[in-house]
């Protein structure tokens, strides 16, 4: 499945409104570390289809409220929910493998 690019709406939506397990991803473009997990991101999009994967870009205005509702304070941050609530924190790059494995998926 394609990774999502999320806004403040889109995200409050799929966080609480999906079936599948969701992971965000909050980035931006000049963090280098940030640009390396996109790729690992898809290829975890592309092997787990129980997963919908979404990123919300830290640099646009409307976003920056969400990152800081919910205490981004370093990137990457990737949250993990299933069932509507939060499983899940983490930050910094990850294998996909890793990424996976801490995910349980």
């Amino acid at each position: 499945m394609e990774v999502l690019h999320l806004n403040k709406e889109s995200f409050n939506k799929l966080t609480t409104q999906c079936e599948k397990a969701v992971l965000i991803d909050f980035w931006a473009t000049w963090c280098g570390p940030c640009q390396k997990l996109t790729a690992e991101l898809e290829a975890l999009a592309a092997e787990h289809d129980e997963i919908i994967v979404g990123k919300v870009n830290i640099e646009e205005q409307e976003n920056v409220e969400l990152a800081v509702s919910l205490g981004v304070n370093s990137i990457p941050a990737l949250f993990f929910y299933r069932n509507g609530k939060l499983e899940k924190q983490l930050v910094g790059f990850m294998k996909k493998d890793e990424l996976a494995a801490k995910l349980g998926l």
